[in-house]
Protein backbone atom coordinates (compact mmCIF):
# COMPACT_ATOMS: atom_id res chain seq x y z
CA UNK A 1 0.00 0.00 0.00
CA UNK A 2 3.09 2.23 1.07
CA UNK A 3 0.95 5.20 2.03
CA UNK A 4 2.60 8.30 2.28
CA UNK A 5 3.02 9.24 6.08
CA UNK A 6 1.31 11.37 7.90
CA UNK A 7 -1.94 8.52 7.55
CA UNK A 8 -5.07 10.37 8.83
CA UNK A 9 -7.70 9.27 11.07
CA UNK A 10 -9.72 6.89 8.27
CA UNK A 11 -7.37 4.94 7.75
CA UNK A 12 -6.90 0.72 8.38
CA UNK A 13 -3.82 -0.25 10.56
CA UNK A 14 -2.57 -3.51 10.97
CA UNK A 15 -1.72 -5.03 14.22
CA UNK A 16 0.00 -8.40 14.44
CA UNK A 17 -1.26 -9.68 17.91
CA UNK A 18 -4.48 -10.20 19.32
CA UNK A 19 -3.60 -9.85 22.88
CA UNK A 20 -4.66 -7.30 25.40
CA UNK A 21 -2.03 -4.68 24.19
CA UNK A 22 -3.50 -5.25 21.01
CA UNK A 23 -6.97 -4.91 22.01
CA UNK A 24 -5.75 -1.55 23.61
CA UNK A 25 -4.24 -0.30 20.96
CA UNK A 26 -7.48 -0.33 18.82
CA UNK A 27 -9.75 1.18 21.66
CA UNK A 28 -7.18 3.89 21.12
CA UNK A 29 -7.18 3.90 17.31
CA UNK A 30 -10.89 4.05 17.48
CA UNK A 31 -11.28 6.90 19.81
CA UNK A 32 -9.32 9.08 16.79
CA UNK A 33 -11.33 7.43 14.20
CA UNK A 34 -9.06 4.49 12.83
CA UNK A 35 -9.98 1.25 11.89
CA UNK A 36 -8.13 -1.78 12.83
CA UNK A 37 -7.21 -5.45 11.31
CA UNK A 38 -5.83 -7.87 13.44
CA UNK A 39 -3.78 -11.34 12.57
CA UNK A 40 -4.03 -13.65 15.54
CA UNK A 41 -4.64 -17.12 15.00
CA UNK A 42 -7.57 -18.55 17.22
CA UNK A 43 -11.37 -17.60 17.40
CA UNK A 44 -11.69 -13.76 18.72
CA UNK A 45 -8.92 -13.03 20.78
CA UNK A 46 -8.97 -9.88 23.31
CA UNK A 47 -8.08 -7.07 20.28
CA UNK A 48 -10.13 -8.83 17.31
CA UNK A 49 -13.25 -7.91 19.50
CA UNK A 50 -12.37 -4.32 19.66
CA UNK A 51 -11.42 -4.47 15.88
CA UNK A 52 -12.75 -4.23 12.72
CA UNK A 53 -11.66 -6.96 11.01
CA UNK A 54 -9.68 -9.90 12.00
CA UNK A 55 -7.45 -12.47 9.87
CA UNK A 56 -7.18 -15.68 12.04
CA UNK A 57 -3.88 -17.40 10.38
CA UNK A 58 -0.77 -17.93 11.92
CA UNK A 59 1.97 -15.02 12.14
CA UNK A 60 3.87 -16.56 9.48
CA UNK A 61 1.30 -17.92 7.02
CA UNK A 62 2.12 -15.66 3.69
CA UNK A 63 -1.28 -15.60 2.70
CA UNK A 64 -2.54 -13.89 5.97
CA UNK A 65 0.80 -11.77 5.90
CA UNK A 66 -0.08 -10.68 2.41
CA UNK A 67 -3.37 -9.81 2.99
CA UNK A 68 -2.66 -7.76 6.38
CA UNK A 69 -0.77 -5.66 3.73
CA UNK A 70 -2.85 -5.01 1.44
CA UNK A 71 -5.36 -3.94 3.18
CA UNK A 72 -3.55 -2.10 6.03
CA UNK A 73 -2.00 1.55 5.69
CA UNK A 74 0.53 0.60 8.37
CA UNK A 75 1.37 -2.44 10.62
CA UNK A 76 2.54 -2.58 14.19
CA UNK A 77 3.10 -5.14 16.54
CA UNK A 78 1.77 -5.71 20.34
CA UNK A 79 4.15 -8.60 21.20
CA UNK A 80 8.09 -9.32 20.95
CA UNK A 81 7.72 -12.64 19.66
CA UNK A 82 6.35 -11.38 16.51
CA UNK A 83 8.66 -13.33 13.71
CA UNK A 84 10.67 -10.86 12.55
CA UNK A 85 10.97 -12.49 8.93
CA UNK A 86 7.34 -11.78 9.45
CA UNK A 87 7.64 -7.75 10.27
CA UNK A 88 10.11 -7.69 7.11
CA UNK A 89 7.76 -8.78 4.57
CA UNK A 90 5.14 -6.94 5.76
CA UNK A 91 7.73 -4.03 4.98
CA UNK A 92 7.81 -4.74 1.65
CA UNK A 93 4.51 -3.61 0.64
CA UNK A 94 3.45 -1.48 3.86
CA UNK A 95 4.92 1.10 6.54
CA UNK A 96 6.03 -1.21 9.47
CA UNK A 97 6.46 0.62 12.89
CA UNK A 98 8.69 -0.81 14.95
CA UNK A 99 10.95 -2.41 12.36
CA UNK A 100 12.02 -6.04 11.97
CA UNK A 101 15.55 -5.62 12.33
CA UNK A 102 14.70 -3.49 15.73
CA UNK A 103 12.40 -6.32 17.13
CA UNK A 104 15.54 -9.12 16.22
CA UNK A 105 17.30 -7.17 18.08
CA UNK A 106 14.86 -7.46 21.16
CA UNK A 107 14.26 -11.01 20.62
CA UNK A 108 17.41 -12.35 21.28
CA UNK A 109 19.02 -11.21 24.97
CA UNK A 110 22.68 -11.98 23.78
CA UNK A 111 22.53 -9.62 21.35
CA UNK A 112 20.33 -6.83 23.14
CA UNK A 113 23.09 -7.13 25.90
CA UNK A 114 25.15 -6.13 23.26
CA UNK A 115 23.31 -3.57 21.34
CA UNK A 116 22.61 -1.63 23.90
CA UNK A 117 26.31 -1.46 25.88
CA UNK A 118 28.30 -1.16 22.98
CA UNK A 119 26.08 0.95 20.12
CA UNK A 120 23.42 2.44 22.64
CA UNK A 121 26.70 3.29 24.97
CA UNK A 122 24.33 2.56 27.93
CA UNK A 123 25.26 0.36 31.39
CA UNK A 124 24.41 -3.41 31.51
CA UNK A 125 24.86 -5.96 34.44
CA UNK A 126 28.56 -7.77 33.71
CA UNK A 127 27.24 -11.29 31.63
CA UNK A 128 28.53 -13.63 29.02
CA UNK A 129 27.00 -16.44 26.62
CA UNK A 130 26.46 -20.13 27.27
CA UNK A 131 25.64 -21.68 24.19
CA UNK A 132 28.00 -24.43 25.00
CA UNK A 133 29.99 -26.77 27.70
CA UNK A 134 32.55 -24.85 27.19
CA UNK A 135 31.00 -21.54 27.66
CA UNK A 136 30.64 -22.68 30.82
CA UNK A 137 34.03 -23.54 31.74
CA UNK A 138 35.24 -20.27 30.26
CA UNK A 139 32.70 -17.90 32.07
CA UNK A 140 34.63 -15.79 34.87
CA UNK A 141 34.23 -16.45 38.25
CA UNK A 142 32.93 -12.70 39.09
CA UNK A 143 29.97 -13.62 37.72
CA UNK A 144 28.49 -16.02 40.41
CA UNK A 145 25.88 -15.61 42.01
CA UNK A 146 24.49 -15.17 38.33
CA UNK A 147 21.02 -16.23 36.86
CA UNK A 148 20.50 -18.42 33.49
CA UNK A 149 18.17 -17.16 31.06
CA UNK A 150 17.54 -18.26 27.83
CA UNK A 151 18.41 -16.21 24.84
CA UNK A 152 15.08 -16.25 23.63
CA UNK A 153 11.65 -16.30 24.04
CA UNK A 154 11.30 -15.91 27.80
CA UNK A 155 9.44 -13.53 29.98
CA UNK A 156 7.21 -13.49 33.04
CA UNK A 157 10.45 -15.42 34.66
CA UNK A 158 9.86 -17.92 32.18
CA UNK A 159 12.93 -19.85 30.96
CA UNK A 160 15.61 -18.29 34.18
CA UNK A 161 17.35 -20.25 36.56
CA UNK A 162 19.45 -18.94 39.75
CA UNK A 163 22.64 -20.38 39.98
CA UNK A 164 25.58 -19.92 42.59
CA UNK A 165 28.54 -21.58 41.45
CA UNK A 166 29.64 -22.96 38.13
CA UNK A 167 27.98 -26.75 38.86
CA UNK A 168 24.48 -25.28 39.25
CA UNK A 169 25.44 -23.47 36.28
CA UNK A 170 25.82 -27.12 34.50
CA UNK A 171 22.55 -28.28 36.16
CA UNK A 172 20.67 -25.42 34.99
CA UNK A 173 21.75 -25.41 31.22
CA UNK A 174 20.83 -29.13 30.84
CA UNK A 175 17.28 -27.73 32.94
CA UNK A 176 16.94 -25.03 30.03
CA UNK A 177 17.79 -28.00 27.29
CA UNK A 178 21.42 -26.38 26.35
CA UNK A 179 19.67 -23.96 24.23
CA UNK A 180 21.64 -20.57 23.52
CA UNK A 181 21.60 -18.78 26.99
CA UNK A 182 23.11 -15.76 28.85
CA UNK A 183 24.59 -15.48 32.45
CA UNK A 184 24.15 -12.62 33.94
CA UNK A 185 25.79 -11.57 37.58
CA UNK A 186 23.24 -11.16 40.32
CA UNK A 187 23.21 -7.40 41.25
CA UNK A 188 21.93 -5.95 44.63
CA UNK A 189 19.15 -4.17 43.73
CA UNK A 190 17.17 -0.99 44.99
CA UNK A 191 14.70 -0.95 42.73
CA UNK A 192 13.30 -1.58 39.56
CA UNK A 193 11.78 0.52 37.16
CA UNK A 194 11.32 0.95 33.82
CA UNK A 195 10.80 4.10 30.87
CA UNK A 196 8.33 3.77 28.07
CA UNK A 197 9.72 5.52 24.93
CA UNK A 198 8.53 6.41 21.67
CA UNK A 199 10.03 8.00 18.20
CA UNK A 200 8.85 8.59 15.45
CA UNK A 201 9.69 8.33 12.10
CA UNK A 202 11.17 12.11 11.80
CA UNK A 203 13.60 11.23 15.01
CA UNK A 204 11.11 13.06 17.46
CA UNK A 205 11.39 10.98 20.62
CA UNK A 206 8.82 11.50 24.27
CA UNK A 207 9.33 9.71 27.15
CA UNK A 208 6.85 8.85 29.97
CA UNK A 209 7.59 9.51 33.29
CA UNK A 210 9.78 6.52 35.39
CA UNK A 211 7.66 3.58 36.57
CA UNK A 212 8.58 1.58 39.92
CA UNK A 213 8.14 -2.59 39.24
CA UNK A 214 7.25 -5.16 41.45
CA UNK A 215 7.02 -8.86 40.72
CA UNK A 216 6.02 -11.70 41.98
CA UNK A 217 7.04 -15.25 40.95
CA UNK A 218 8.40 -13.38 37.81
CA UNK A 219 5.04 -11.34 36.83
CA UNK A 220 4.75 -7.29 37.16
CA UNK A 221 2.76 -7.25 40.57
CA UNK A 222 2.14 -3.79 40.75
CA UNK A 223 3.78 -0.27 39.28
CA UNK A 224 4.08 3.21 40.95
CA UNK A 225 4.10 6.06 38.98
CA UNK A 226 6.27 8.17 39.05
CA UNK A 227 8.82 5.70 40.62
CA UNK A 228 9.94 6.64 44.04
CA UNK A 229 13.54 7.32 43.26
CA UNK A 230 15.58 10.57 42.76
CA UNK A 231 15.56 13.28 40.00
CA UNK A 232 18.96 12.58 39.16
CA UNK A 233 18.14 8.87 38.58
CA UNK A 234 14.78 9.51 36.83
CA UNK A 235 16.22 11.93 34.52
CA UNK A 236 18.96 9.17 33.83
CA UNK A 237 16.66 6.77 33.30
CA UNK A 238 15.10 8.82 30.59
CA UNK A 239 17.98 9.62 29.14
CA UNK A 240 19.42 6.02 28.47
CA UNK A 241 15.86 4.94 27.02
CA UNK A 242 16.50 7.75 24.50
CA UNK A 243 19.61 6.98 23.58
CA UNK A 244 18.72 3.44 22.88
CA UNK A 245 15.85 4.13 20.61
CA UNK A 246 17.78 6.60 18.87
CA UNK A 247 20.48 4.05 18.34
CA UNK A 248 18.47 1.47 16.97
CA UNK A 249 16.77 4.49 14.40
CA UNK A 250 13.45 2.91 15.84
CA UNK A 251 10.10 3.78 15.40
CA UNK A 252 7.09 3.28 17.72
CA UNK A 253 7.53 2.53 21.35
CA UNK A 254 9.83 1.21 23.35
CA UNK A 255 9.67 -0.06 27.15
CA UNK A 256 13.45 -0.16 28.44
CA UNK A 257 13.53 -2.41 31.85
CA UNK A 258 16.46 -1.00 34.33
CA UNK A 259 17.77 -1.80 37.80
CA UNK A 260 18.59 0.65 40.13
CA UNK A 261 21.61 -0.58 42.28
CA UNK A 262 21.64 -0.15 45.92
CA UNK A 263 24.88 2.34 45.25
CA UNK A 264 22.38 4.46 43.00
CA UNK A 265 24.08 2.63 39.97
CA UNK A 266 21.27 2.42 36.72
CA UNK A 267 21.71 -0.37 34.87
CA UNK A 268 19.37 -1.74 31.98
CA UNK A 269 18.29 -4.78 32.35
CA UNK A 270 15.92 -5.61 29.03
CA UNK A 271 13.73 -3.63 26.62
CA UNK A 272 10.46 -4.52 24.92
CA UNK A 273 9.96 -3.66 21.14
CA UNK A 274 6.01 -2.62 22.07
CA UNK A 275 3.86 -0.73 24.96
CA UNK A 276 4.62 -2.57 27.87
CA UNK A 277 2.49 -3.92 30.93
CA UNK A 278 4.36 -1.38 33.32
CA UNK A 279 3.16 1.52 30.99
CA UNK A 280 -0.41 1.09 31.81
CA UNK A 281 -0.98 3.64 34.17
CA UNK A 282 -0.29 5.96 31.52
CA UNK A 283 -4.18 5.55 30.06
CA UNK A 284 -5.59 6.94 33.03
CA UNK A 285 -2.76 9.03 34.65
CA UNK A 286 -1.04 11.27 32.38
CA UNK A 287 -2.01 13.70 29.02
CA UNK A 288 -1.54 10.61 26.23
CA UNK A 289 -0.90 7.08 26.83
CA UNK A 290 1.69 4.31 25.05
CA UNK A 291 -0.95 3.44 22.90
CA UNK A 292 -2.05 6.55 21.71
CA UNK A 293 2.14 7.08 21.10
CA UNK A 294 1.97 3.90 19.15
CA UNK A 295 -0.51 5.12 17.12
CA UNK A 296 1.03 8.50 16.38
CA UNK A 297 4.21 6.96 15.50
CA UNK A 298 2.97 4.08 13.00
CA UNK A 299 0.96 7.08 11.33
CA UNK A 300 3.55 9.79 11.16
CA UNK A 301 1.70 11.92 13.33
CA UNK A 302 3.48 13.81 16.02
CA UNK A 303 3.95 12.66 19.38
CA UNK A 304 1.61 13.54 22.14
CA UNK A 305 2.23 15.20 25.80
CA UNK A 306 3.36 13.00 28.03
CA UNK A 307 2.56 14.38 31.19
CA UNK A 308 1.49 13.17 34.21
CA UNK A 309 -1.41 14.95 36.03
CA UNK A 310 -2.38 11.93 38.77
CA UNK A 311 -0.50 10.02 41.38
CA UNK A 312 -1.31 6.44 40.36
CA UNK A 313 -0.36 2.71 41.58
CA UNK A 314 -1.48 0.15 38.89
CA UNK A 315 -2.74 -3.45 39.94
CA UNK A 316 -2.10 -6.43 37.31
CA UNK A 317 -4.59 -8.66 38.12
CA UNK A 318 -4.12 -12.55 37.18
CA UNK A 319 -6.21 -15.20 36.54
CA UNK A 320 -5.80 -16.55 40.17
CA UNK A 321 -8.36 -14.00 41.92
CA UNK A 322 -11.26 -15.88 40.27
CA UNK A 323 -10.46 -19.02 42.51
CA UNK A 324 -11.23 -19.77 45.74
CA UNK A 325 -8.72 -22.68 45.90
CA UNK A 326 -10.05 -24.80 43.15
CA UNK A 327 -13.85 -23.55 43.01
CA UNK A 328 -14.59 -20.48 40.29
CA UNK A 329 -15.66 -17.44 41.70
CA UNK A 330 -16.17 -13.97 39.94
CA UNK A 331 -14.64 -10.86 41.85
CA UNK A 332 -16.50 -8.39 44.01
CA UNK A 333 -16.35 -5.55 41.36
CA UNK A 334 -18.89 -3.68 42.64
CA UNK A 335 -16.33 -3.09 46.07
CA UNK A 336 -14.01 -2.59 43.93
CA UNK A 337 -14.98 0.13 41.79
CA UNK A 338 -16.79 1.78 45.09
CA UNK A 339 -13.21 2.89 46.09
CA UNK A 340 -12.58 6.90 45.20
CA UNK A 341 -10.06 7.04 42.05
CA UNK A 342 -9.88 3.62 41.44
CA UNK A 343 -10.09 2.52 37.22
CA UNK A 344 -11.04 -0.81 36.36
CA UNK A 345 -9.73 -2.60 32.94
CA UNK A 346 -10.62 -6.22 32.14
CA UNK A 347 -9.30 -7.89 29.35
CA UNK A 348 -12.01 -9.97 27.71
CA UNK A 349 -10.23 -12.87 27.79
CA UNK A 350 -12.49 -15.92 27.49
CA UNK A 351 -11.24 -18.14 30.55
CA UNK A 352 -9.61 -17.18 33.69
CA UNK A 353 -6.32 -19.23 34.25
CA UNK A 354 -3.98 -19.26 37.21
CA UNK A 355 -1.22 -16.78 36.34
CA UNK A 356 -2.93 -15.44 33.19
CA UNK A 357 -3.01 -11.58 33.28
CA UNK A 358 -6.87 -10.52 32.56
CA UNK A 359 -6.60 -7.03 33.39
CA UNK A 360 -5.85 -4.28 35.53
CA UNK A 361 -6.66 -2.05 38.12
CA UNK A 362 -5.34 1.99 37.88
CA UNK A 363 -5.39 3.39 41.55
CA UNK A 364 -5.48 7.41 41.07
CA UNK A 365 -4.55 10.16 43.66
CA UNK A 366 -3.48 14.19 44.33
CA UNK A 367 0.04 11.83 45.80
CA UNK A 368 1.34 8.82 46.02
CA UNK A 369 0.32 8.02 49.38
CA UNK A 370 -3.02 9.09 48.40
CA UNK A 371 -2.96 6.37 45.04
CA UNK A 372 -0.96 3.57 47.23
CA UNK A 373 -3.66 3.94 50.13
CA UNK A 374 -6.12 3.51 47.36
CA UNK A 375 -4.61 0.81 46.22
CA UNK A 376 -4.26 -1.36 49.31
CA UNK A 377 -8.03 -1.10 49.45
CA UNK A 378 -8.53 -2.74 46.33
CA UNK A 379 -5.89 -4.90 47.21
CA UNK A 380 -8.10 -6.29 50.29
CA UNK A 381 -11.32 -6.43 48.36
CA UNK A 382 -9.73 -8.88 46.17
CA UNK A 383 -7.36 -10.77 48.27
CA UNK A 384 -4.04 -9.70 46.62
CA UNK A 385 -0.83 -8.46 48.94
CA UNK A 386 -1.17 -4.79 50.42
CA UNK A 387 1.05 -2.76 48.04
CA UNK A 388 4.06 -0.78 49.69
Amino acid sequence: MNKKLPLNPGEMLGMMGGGQLGRMFAIEAAYMGYHVTVLEPGEMPPAAEVSLKHIAEPYLSESGLDRLARESSAVSTEFENVPAQALNRLAKETFVAPPGNAVAVAQDRNAEKHFIETSAHVPVAPHCQISSEQDIEAADESLFPAILKTARLGYDGKGQVLVDDREQLREAFTTLNKVDCILEKRLKLFKEVSVIVARSYNGQTATFPVCENRHRNGILAVTVMPARISETISDQARQYATQIVDALNYVGVLCVEFFVLEDGTLVANEMAPRPHNSGHATIDACWSNQFEQQLRCMTGQPLADTTQHSAAVMLNLLGDIWFDGENHREPDWSSVLAIPGVKLHLYGKAQARKARKMGHVTCLGKTIQEALQRAQDVAKVLGLPEPQ
